[in-house]
């Protein structure tokens, strides 16, 4: 007897669980004393099925016509089981999607997209035959396995997450019209024209150049102006440089602009003799400014927090919004915020 050391006495089975070593131990025993498959079941606690199909893959097969024809091994059916188990397992869809995984890599270390934007524009664009192509949930669950080739410092924003602190909303002294009456339609992004807007700094020590940044709140077309300081004067000399580059339609592109207290915005209010609409947002509460504040988020990618902004020529922060506009987004159905934008000054000045 091979398997001597088996028990015929096993603890209740739970409902659907796998027979185990003591389980095929049992089974041999109680066959060799003659017992129906039937009755085997009912001491171990399963299925007669079950006990069939256990007896088939454990029996080996008869070599010769004379002699016993041989009985059931608890050994060979364990032997089975673990072989059947190994090939049993789900094989990883990466492996079948190595193309489209080593894609996604240089997409993300080149030009900084998220993976989700990866498989939506891979996708919108048909780069890849569809079963060569895996969701955003598994492209994630392989970058946090390790399978995947970058690391997660890699990736934009995916270990950062910021919780808000409430502050003293009083004595803040507040430049112009409030966010309470910007338009509604502002905030639903259901038409072109409406901004956010904000400054990125670098060394917070000293004054030193800072970058204005403005967001299109329905096609996310970012724009980074690098400014010689965080003052009122240099924010106002950059909005009218944009009031120049588009002329008697400033009005129609900037229909409405909303920024925090900041003293840099003093005399934003003065832009509204050109036709946009500037409101500004409660104090302390830049969740009123969503994208913008999101996009900074990214802008950071180009200009980490304390380094001096210095280092940067305009033509270079000027390319670093550029490479956000050229990324697709899931908000956008994976097209870019630059082509959308495009297509909104085609609107504006073929009217």
């Amino acid at each position: 007897m091979d398997c001597q050391n088996y028990i015929t006495e096993v603890q209740e089975r739970k409902r659907g669980q796998h027979l185990q070593r003591e389980d095929r131990g049992a089974i041999q025993r109680l066959k060799r004393l003659g017992y129906s498959n039937r009755a085997i079941a009912r001491e171990i606690g399963c299925s007669p099925t079950t006990i069939g199909n256990e007896l088939r893959r454990g029996t080996p097969a008869q070599q010769h016509s004379r002699g016993r024809p041989p009985g059931y091994s608890a050994k060979l059916g364990q032997a089975a089981y673990s072989a059947n188990r190994m090939r049993s397992r789900k094989p990883h869809k990466l492996d079948h999607c190595k193309a489209f995984a080593t894609w996604a890599t240089r997409q993300v270390r080149e030009h900084r997209w998220s993976l989700d934007a990866c498989v939506g524009y891979a996708k919108l664009h048909r780069l890849f035959p569809e079963d060569e192509l895996v969701c955003t949930r598994t492209l994630y669950n392989e970058l946090w396995s390790g399978r995947l080739a970058l690391t997660l410092f890699e990736m934009p924003g995916v270990l950062k997450r910021k919780r808000h602190r409430v502050k003293n909303l009083r004595n803040k002294r507040v430049f112009g019209n409030s966010i309470e009456l910007r338009p509604e339609i502002a905030a639903k992004r259901e038409e072109e024209g409406h901004w956010e807007g904000d400054t990125v700094v670098g060394l917070r020590s000293g004054k030193e150049a800072v970058v204005l940044t403005l967001i299109e709140k329905k096609t996310l077309n970012y724009l980074a102006i690098r400014i010689p300081d965080k003052t009122s004067k240099a924010v106002m000399a950059a909005m009218k440089a944009l009031r120049k580059e588009y002329g008697d339609r400033f009005g129609q592109v900037f229909k409405t602009i909303t920024v925090d207290n900041g003293p840099e915005f003093a005399n934003l209010a003065e832009v509204a003799e050109w036709g946009a609409g500037v409101y500004f947002a409660h104090p302390y509460s830049s969740w009123e400014r969503p994208q913008n504040e999101r996009h900074n988020g990214l802008f950071r990618q180009y200009v980490p927090k304390g380094v001096s902004i210095e280092r940067f020529s305009d033509e270079e922060i000027l390319a670093f919004a550029d490479e956000l506009n050229g990324r697709p987004r899931r908000k956008l159905g994976y097209r870019t915020p630059e082509e959308l934008f495009e297509a909104f000054l085609d609107k504006v000045y073929t009217a």
